[in-house]
């Protein structure tokens, strides 16, 4: 359970908080000064601090300046009046998560709070490279054994060190975020704050103005100065999620900032130098973005100076049992229930899935699975319902995958064992004739049905016939 803690002088608005965040499902603490909240903080170690900017003896921007001397990656949400709002704003400068004016909405609080608990989160929680499974499961880790991964590992040991910017591509659910977490924390920057960004999740009109910030009066609603992420992120690093999906005016200003390291406020002038690293990340084919015209290519070679390549998990099929091993592992822990294993056939069955949903999907099929399997080892049955539909489209991808490996298999064993000359002629002409003999085989021997099958003439298919020494058989079906 979360861990908030209140700083205020108001007795009325802690206890109010209190009943809030409870009922929110949050454990609260309380501290009426700054004095008596550093004790707290130090022994409770609370997930997230909103401390009001007025208080008593000590201030909440001197509260701040200890916070973030001694726990940098604890957030700090600050709360103010409208008369010391400069205050507020020039704490969020400082790298507090965010400020709120009072009175506030509770529901945009609560908002607020779930989104700078899990900032938090991000900054603190490990990311391991590899799984001991003598380890605990607690922490996140990219898991791999294969040449892919390892390869992987050498790249984010080698571009964490360094301020380069890095371009993170996978397809969805090949884990980006984790690998982009990795690298901030094996960075110069590790201790600085940490921001995540998803360029799909906020609306386009709003996405504007959380990365930069506005100006009092820059719009309908704007009644006081914002700062944005970019600029709260200052000496930070900055992860932008799905950014393929960034809005084309957005670009511009992504690429003024890598290029010169300044952005301006919405409905402002001045142009604010800002320090932060920016982490990209993306499933979408930004080469073919540029070529349609919805990604600038000036940025994609701004951004690409590091990039890192997250495999499918179909490329890397031998590193199934681990992550398995390592998702039953945890899902036991957290349900209270020992770890089921998978029996050989169940295990098979993965070892021959095609994972379109990656390791995503991985785990969220064996999270069914061990809620089923209720103890027992789990079956294959327990993974695929083999009825249904949509894996019946799995299925069909899944077989169309092992009959491309196994072409691959005699292609390669004919190149190894029978070079020579006419080989390549040789084995393309043993491949039509098998995709005509089961056109044949098929259309219970009509060649005109067979030649239509192939998009062919009847003349074209009789002649390759001919030339490879194929014959039919008229098959007579019992009415």
């Amino acid at each position: 359970m979360d861990r908030i803690l209140i700083v205020d002088d108001d007795d009325q608005l802690r206890q109010s908080f209190d009943r809030l965040l409870l009922d929110a499902g949050y454990e609260t603490l309380t501290a009426p000064s700054g004095e008596a909240a550093l004790p707290v903080i130090n022994t409770a170690r609370p997930d997230l601090i909103i401390a009001d900017v007025r208080l008593p003896g000590m201030s909440g921007l001197e509260l701040f300046s200890q916070i973030r001397k001694h726990h940098p990656k604890l957030p700090v949400i600050i709360m103010t009046a409208f008369g010391t709002t400069n205050s507020a704003i020039e704490a969020t400068k400082l790298g507090a998560y965010d400020y709120v004016l009072k009175p506030f909405e509770i529901q945009d609080m609560l908002d607020l709070i779930g989104q700078a608990l899990e900032a938090g989160r991000f900054m603190r929680s490990k990311v391991r490279l590899d799984h001991d499974p003598g380890r605990s499961t607690g922490e996140d880790v990219i898991i791999g054994r294969s040449k892919p991964m390892q390869e992987l590992y050498k790249a984010i040991g080698r571009a964490a060190p360094t301020d380069a910017t890095v371009l993170v591509r996978g397809e969805s659910g090949t884990g980006k975020e984790l690998v982009a977490r990795a690298v901030y924390q094996h960075s110069l920057r590790a201790e600085r704050p940490f921001l995540v960004i998803n360029c799909v999740a906020i609306p386009e009109n709003l996405l504007e103005s959380e990365l930069f910030g506005y100006e009092k009066g820059a719009f309908t609603g704007a009644v006081s100065r914002r700062i944005g992420k970019i600029e709260q992120a200052n000496n930070g690093t900055v992860f932008l999620d799905e950014i393929g999906d960034m809005p084309h005016s957005i670009q511009a200003k992504i690429l003024r900032l890598l290029q010169e390291k300044s952005i301006e406020r919405l409905g402002g002038r001045a142009t604010i130098q800002v320090d932060v690293r920016i982490i990209a990340a993306t499933n979408r084919n930004l080469e073919t973005a540029i070529v349609e015209g919805r990604f600038r290519e000036d940025l994609f070679y701004r951004l690409n100076v590091v990039a890192l390549k997250l495999p499918p998990l179909r490329e890397r099929i031998e590193d199934v049992p681990l992550l398995a091993d390592y998702f039953l592992s945890r899902l036991a822990v957290e349900m209270g229930v020992r770890n089921p294993g998978l029996t050989p056939e169940a295990m098979d069955l993965l070892r021959n899935h095609y994972f379109p949903g990656n390791v995503r999907e991985l785990a969220n099929l064996l999270e069914k699975a061990i809620i089923f399997a209720r103890g027992r080892p789990i079956e294959a049955q327990d993974l695929f319902d083999r009825s249904d539909r949509s894996n019946r489209e799995i299925n069909r991808r899944v077989e169309a995958k092992e009959m491309e490996n196994l072409v691959r298999l005699w292609a390669r064993q004919a190149l190894t064992e029978k070079p020579g000359e006419d080989l390549f002629n040789n084995l393309t002409d043993e491949l039509c004739s098998l995709i005509i003999s089961e056109a044949l085989t098929l259309s219970d021997g009509n060649r005109t049905q067979a030649a239509k099958m192939l998009g062919l003439s009847r003349p074209t298919l009789l002649a390759k016939m001919e030339k490879f020494g194929l014959k039919t058989v008229a098959v007579v079906r019992k009415g």
